[in-house]
């Protein structure tokens, strides 16, 4: 019996106790027939519930033999009456109640709650998220479960509904599918709706109908549960913290308790419930026991190791040139190798989402794709089930922000991830594109580089030789926990990037500051500034400003200006500029002309603007006395700003040819045009003092001088040729680089110019030109020996190797690795941190709890 039908049940029990209630109060009045007609209702009453209950639960039902004797008391009592007899009102009462009790008793033990559950998948490929939790539900004998694969749309550029979809008949063959339209959900009510689409209207590729919102299931169900389509391997994306669908949901199943802090705090925290993912139950057990693979898989597979390639939205999107010349770099690494076989899975919505966002790429993509298929390069695999993939692959390529990866690390097979920057095979040098990416101090304090690796490395002389001096200890072999190592005094400050503690190291012994846990996501600080007695850390999404104070080490956290400071900019996060001014850091707004100026001993804080039109969000500023010139994150104009006369003049004279590309889409724009401002005096030969202005590109294509009378800018070329990008992958450069300024060098014409694109740095005389290279050294043969190979890799992605010079595709598919190799015992170790549910039952955990929750 249907829940809702056993509470009317119930129900109709408790108005027959009410019922009996009036019956003893009229036989005391003596109002025999209105006790005459209460007891015939409550036999037509009785006689329903009976017809109702042999209909749910068939005529042997215990409990209508029950109901049987309730009704002859009924009519026993009925006729005793009706010929006059009397009867005492308690004895009448205490009768019936007897029999209403023994009824209630039954119904309640005996008649078995059935759960009616409908499962709404719309694309046939994620029916994975689904799949064990229906299978626990339909071998459940009190439950009937129903899955309705419901219709989607590809949306228009203009947002509206386009190219209808229905993949109901691309379920697995042993799912009995209904199809939408014979369910009626106002009708029926069903206890339970599992869902896996969060988005409702808010998704910009893909809608599913708009009936099937989930403030529309809600109206006409106790319980709408959200199972993520997706499953990660530690971090979630920015924009799973808050969908739509969360706020309607009565229950969002999540991998672990870790990921809680994942959510807006918009989300209530007690319908989220830590069970795993089902998406993990059924790769679990294929891979104990692969399928029979699809026809034409064998003949391509057989004596092979098969590498499934995943090429996910994310990294399309990213850069979508870099994409398709990666995927082409693939391709050819697997062409002619007799050894492997390459199986490519598109993303599913990789189609749709080109024709949607990056239409003049589709025909490129649709190309490559049509080569790699004719040319007979691997198995093309555009089957709804990509678990059967997993299970006859080897190993994993590709993207790192994929739920992929998470499928192949519970499967404990080998991920690899690729660099879509890289196309080509490591050179010589390559390796220094990726080493020698320096951060350079403002003091000149550059004798400890934090490698990308969690190393400290030490330059003895502070010359940029440098050799390695000790790891850091976290335990991951990447991601960006630490930004900057500081000498100050004889102590190293290491300054966090992802990570949300400072490292104090003496004598290589190393000591954490912890901060407050804020934010779970990556991101935390984005820059710093430092003096004798404090550094701040400049938050990036870690919602505080931070204030260390070296002698007392008392953390002070400033609350507004990171609010201030970065911004979400048309979906883009942007980070203001920030200098001191006097006693004061300013922290420039992203996205308009104002200015937060912070007291860095009282923390008292004001908010001033520059007034200027042209200045739409700074990037940059350059203090000369009282003024800050101001690099725009928009526009063409450099303003000069005096905050304290409130002056401003404002120079956009540029050469008719500069021009501002932005990186990696190679378009024209006005965004973030400048870096760097030089301003030095040279003599003339008459002993007179010129000013000079030099103006450092950073999207921009040259560098620039400026009169500052006149406002004219002209082209300023340096004595070495500059390029805008890096000769290839591994030399990833946004732009040609700039001015390497410190503070003793402000308004000087010695200073240095980093070349981003060969990563090389240069000693300048900006009056005289004279130029000559500062040698960045790293030995070799010491960095491989402390390449980490296969390991931890972060919070964010639990084990794996990472492309770059030291490992190559090609030295992955010889088994050629530097550093550690793989360790399927220790990646099925990591990977547990991220999974509630390590031994393929999810479905039935997930099943059991709203089962119960039901009750």
């Amino acid at each position: 019996m249907r829940k809702a039908q056993k509470k009317q049940a119930e129900d109709f029990v408790e108005l027959l106790g009410q019922a009996h209630d009036e019956i003893r109060k009229e036989i005391e009045k003596k109002n025999i027939p209105t006790v005459l007609r209460l007891l015939a209702d409550c036999q037509e009453g009785a006689m329903s519930l009976g017809e109702l209950i042999e209909k749910t639960e068939g005529e042997d039902a215990a409990t209508i033999p029950l109901l049987e004797r309730y009704c002859e008391e009924l009519y026993r009592i009925h006729e005793e009456l009706a010929q006059g007899n009397p009867m005492g009102a308690n004895k009448v009462y205490k009768n019936l109640r007897q029999w209403i009790l023994k009824i209630k008793s039954s119904i309640r033990n005996e008649i078995k709650t059935r759960l009616e559950v409908v499962f709404l998948p719309y694309k046939a490929s994620m029916w994975d998220s689904l799949e064990s939790v229906w299978k626990a539900a339909d071998a459940d004998p009190d439950c009937d479960a129903y899955v309705i694969p419901i219709p989607y749309y590809d949306k228009k550029a203009d947002g509206s509904l386009g190219t209808y979809h229905y993949e109901g008949y691309d379920l697995p063959h042993y799912v009995p599918v209904v199809h939408y339209d014979a369910y009626s959900f106002e009708d029926r009510k069903p206890d339970v709706v599992y869902i896996h689409n969060p988005y409702d209207y808010a998704n910009y590729v893909t809608s599913v109908e708009p009936r099937f919102y989930s403030d529309e299931l809600k109206k006409n169900t106790e319980c709408l549960v959200y199972i993520p389509y997706y499953a990660t391997s530690g971090g979630m994306a920015e924009g799973q913290s808050l969908c739509s669908a969360y706020l309607n949901v009565d229950y969002i199943i999540i991998q672990a308790e870790k990921y809680r802090k994942f959510f807006d705090p918009m989300v209530d925290r007690k319908k989220l419930v830590p069970l795993g993912s089902p998406k993990f139950d059924k790769v679990i057990h294929m891979c104990a026991n692969p399928p029979e693979p699809p026809v034409g898989w064998k003949e391509k597979m057989a004596g092979k190791k098969v590498y499934f390639y995943n090429t996910s939205i994310q990294g399309m999107l990213g850069n979508t040139a870099g994409f398709l010349q990666k995927m082409e770099y693939v391709f050819k690494c697997f062409q002619e190798r007799e050894d492997v076989c390459l199986l490519w899975r598109p993303h599913p919505l990789m189609e749709s989402t080109f024709d949607s966002l990056r239409p003049m790429y589709k025909p490129l993509y649709n190309a490559l794709r049509k080569a790699f298929i004719s040319e007979d390069t691997g198995i093309y695999d555009d089957t709804p089930d990509i678990e059967c993939a997993i299970a006859h692959s080897d190993a994993y390529i590709g993207d790192a922000g994929t739920s992929v990866t998470s499928l192949f690390g519970v499967a404990g097979k080998p991920i690899f991830i690729l660099n879509n920057n890289i196309h080509t095979l490591p050179r010589e040098d390559d390796w220094r594109g990726e080493v020698v990416n320096l951060t350079f101090d403002m003091w000149g304090n550059d004798r400890y580089h934090v490698t990308r690796n969690n190393q400290l490395w030490v330059s003895e002389n502070n010359d940029y030789h440098y050799h390695f001096y000790m790891d850091l200890g976290i335990g991951y072999s990447a991601g960006g926990y630490y930004i900057r190592a500081l000498e100050i005094k004889d102590t190293i400050y290491v300054l966090p990037g992802n990570a949300q503690n400072l490292l104090i190291i003496k004598d290589k012994k190393i000591r954490k500051i912890d901060f407050e846990i804020q934010i779970t996501q990556v991101g935390a600080f984005w820059n710093y500034w430092y003096n004798e007695k404090y550094i701040f850390l400049l938050p990036n999404q870690y919602p505080l400003l931070i204030r260390f104070n070296i002698e007392t080490e008392e953390i002070r956290y400033v609350d507004g200006v990171r609010q201030f400071n970065v911004r979400d900019v048309e979906g883009e996060w942007r980070t203001g500029g920030i200098q001191i001014y006097g006693n004061e850091l300013v922290f420039a707004s992203p996205e308009d002309n104002n200015f937060l100026f912070l007291d860095i001993d009282t923390l008292n804080s004001r908010i001033l603007s520059s007034h200027s039109e042209c200045n739409l969000g700074t990037q940059g500023m350059v203090p000369e006395g009282d003024n800050l010139w101001l690099m725009p994150l928009n526009g063409m104009t450099i303003t000069c700003w005096n905050p304290k006369t409130e002056e401003v003049r404002e120079y956009g004279d540029l050469p008719q040819n500069f021009k501002s590309i932005k990186w990696p889409h190679e378009l024209e724009c006005e965004e973030r045009p400048f870096g760097m401002i030089a301003l030095f005096k040279e003599k003339s030969s008459e002993g007179n003092e010129k000013e000079n202005i030099v103006i450092s590109p950073s999207w921009g294509n040259m560098y620039l001088t400026l009169d500052r009378e006149t406002g004219k800018m002209e082209e300023w070329k340096p004595p070495i040729p500059f390029k805008n990008r890096g000769k290839n992958g591994y030399f990833v450069a946004g732009g040609m680089g700039g001015f390497v300024i410190t503070i003793p060098q402000f308004g000087k014409a010695e200073c240095r110019i980093w070349y981003a694109p060969e990563r090389r740095l240069y000693d300048i005389n900006l009056d005289t030109r004279e130029c000559r290279e500062v040698p960045i050294e790293f030995d070799y043969e010491d960095l491989k020996e402390h390449e980490p190979g296969f390991m931890e890799e972060s919070e964010w992605l639990q084990y794996c190797l990472n492309e770059n010079a030291f490992n190559s595709l090609i030295d992955f598919l010889d088994g050629a690795i530097t550093g550690n190799q793989f360790d399927r015992e220790r990646q099925l170790r990591a990977f547990s941190k991220i999974n509630a549910d390590t031994e393929g039952r999810c479905g039935e955990r997930v099943h059991r709890f709203v089962k119960s929750s039901r009750r």
